[in-house]
């Protein structure tokens, strides 16, 4: 384990500093993964109200519980960046960067004086992330691009729902979290081409929430321009596998079933007490059981509904299949493995327990952790002002009295 003189592991984005410009989702999320694993993450919130993200869905004393996850290991910090004031204290932060990352429309930082340009001549190092809906080039590239119409144009929903019927979104923004996770991923790789250049120059790194969803969509692309196939939506299967699927059992409850390997299907069969059709010659191939699926879903989806879920699952082990059931989130909280392998994380908000989860991959050696959950609008303005930019009292109360930073930008002082 990589350890400093203290004893302590050192986290793999030690050393990294990052100003986080983006609001709602994808940025922010982009932020928390680089906080997680040890970036000095500061948060550029506007003064009224912080990031909206604050306020949505369960809100609890004025702020969501969503913020104490997604807010986890940041620095916040408010500016007013529609003032020339708060511009200027934005510029000087970029300056101390090792990376920006911003989820507005494109354009908007230029015309603040904050693109990657103007901030690369005083910074030639930074590594700047734009995630916007439809990327910064393109005739799309000044569309509002939110996730939901983004994972529309990328090809993901077209394929997601029952055939004939309207396309079906998961009750997530996943659009938005996946793009976070490829601006990650692309910051991380910027940083290690810039340990590579001898001038350690900085890149941008161009994420597009459709182009994200479009990086998912594995086989479908070559399909198409090979054989002319278009894959349509297929329902709980997956089209050309067979069989996976999900069956609903004898207490109402469902499990997924994923039989579709050679070896695997005769085992399957097998525990459904259909030896007849593990050895039938026509199943024995993944070609042969997708021209019989409807055959192989009838008799699975009958089996099933003779057992309890849990009966099924064991007869399942048993024989060796991958199959488990469709958990929901309490399902999850309580299930041993999940606890086991450290998937909440304990936050305290004041003076009561919250669980949050943990943030992914994992690391043997250098593993991520919450140091802090999502805290109050401007909480650091105070350190990071005075430490960072060696700001004075004087200063800083005549930014207040502007407004540039709100009417409480001593928050932390003041605590």
């Amino acid at each position: 384990m990589n350890k400093d003189t203290t004893n302590q592991y050192i986290r793999p984005l030690e050393g990294i500093r990052v100003i986080e410009f983006g609001q709602l989702l994808a940025g922010p999320f982009a932020g928390c993964i680089l906080g997680y694993f040890g970036a000095e993450v500061i948060k550029i919130e506007p003064p009224e109200g912080g990031d909206p993200i604050r306020g949505w869905r369960e809100v609890e004393n004025g702020t969501s519980f969503w913020w104490r996850s997604i807010g986890r290991n940041k620095k916040s910090v408010t500016l007013d960046l529609k003032q020339q004031a708060g511009r200027d204290i934005a510029k000087r932060l970029v300056q101390k960067a090792d990376v920006v990352i911003e989820n507005f429309r494109p354009g908007v930082m230029e015309n603040w004086g904050l693109g990657p340009e103007e901030m690369k001549a005083s910074n030639p190092g930074l590594v700047y992330a734009r995630i916007s809906g439809f990327g910064q080039t393109g005739p799309y590239s000044k569309k509002p691009g939110f996730a939901s119409v983004c994972e529309g144009i990328s090809g993901f929903r077209y394929l997601n729902g029952h055939p004939g019927d309207v396309p079906v979104r998961p009750n997530l923004s996943i659009g938005d979290t996946i793009s976070g996770i490829h601006a990650a991923l692309g910051i991380a790789l910027a940083i290690i081409q810039r340990q590579k250049d001898p001038a350690h120059q900085g890149q941008v790194v161009d994420v597009a929430l459709y182009e994200s969803m479009f990086n998912l969509l594995e086989a479908v692309i070559p399909e198409y321009s090979g054989a002319g196939v278009v894959r349509e939506a297929s329902g709980t299967t997956v089209t050309g596998i067979v069989p996976t699927n999900t069956y609903t059992c004898q207490d109402g409850k469902h499990v997924v079933i994923g039989g579709n390997g050679d070896s695997i299907f005769k085992r399957l069969m097998q525990a459904a007490k259909r030896e007849d059709l593990a050895q039938d010659p026509r199943l024995s191939s993944n070609a042969g059981r997708v021209e019989h699926e409807a055959e192989i879903d009838e008799v699975l989806a009958k089996w099933c509904a003779t057992l309890p879920a849990d009966s099924i699952l064991n007869v399942l082990a048993e024989y060796r299949v991958p199959a488990g059931p469709i958990y929901n989130v309490e399902d999850m909280m309580q299930d041993r493995h999940f606890n086991e392998r450290g998937l909440f994380e304990t936050v305290e908000i004041d003076g009561k327990p919250l669980k949050i989860p943990a943030i992914l991959p994992k690391l043997q050696d250098s593993p991520g952790k919450t140091d802090w959950p999502g805290g109050k609008v401007g909480q650091h303005n105070h350190q990071v002002l005075t430490e960072l930019l060696a700001l004075d009292e004087s200063e800083l109360s005549e930014l207040m009295q502007t407004g540039a930073l709100g009417s409480n930008p001593l928050m932390e002082k003041q605590q």
